[in-house]
């Protein structure tokens, strides 16, 4: 599994970042988060607002930042 984080570190970057450990350690996945600040390979996913959560190659959600129980689903 491949989990990608794209954002450029703002506020709401770093709020999906924890949600997301958050999520990962309490369904016990243990996957090594790939950070994506590039503004290039940003827009290569066609993401035109961050933060951003790539899973496998496939984005599930650009703009927003879920919460931990949102984030859960995409990984069960």
């Amino acid at each position: 599994m491949e989990i990608k984080l794209l954002g450029s570190g703002c506020p709401n970057c770093r709020r999906l970042e924890k949600n997301l450990l958050v999520a990962l350690e309490q369904l016990k996945i243990d996957e090594k988060i790939i950070k994506v600040t590039e503004y290039l390979e940003i827009v290569s996913f066609g993401v035109m607002s961050t933060p951003a959560l790539v899973l496998d190659g496939k984005v599930l959600f650009a703009g927003r930042v879920p919460t931990v129980e949102k984030l859960k689903k995409y990984f069960e």
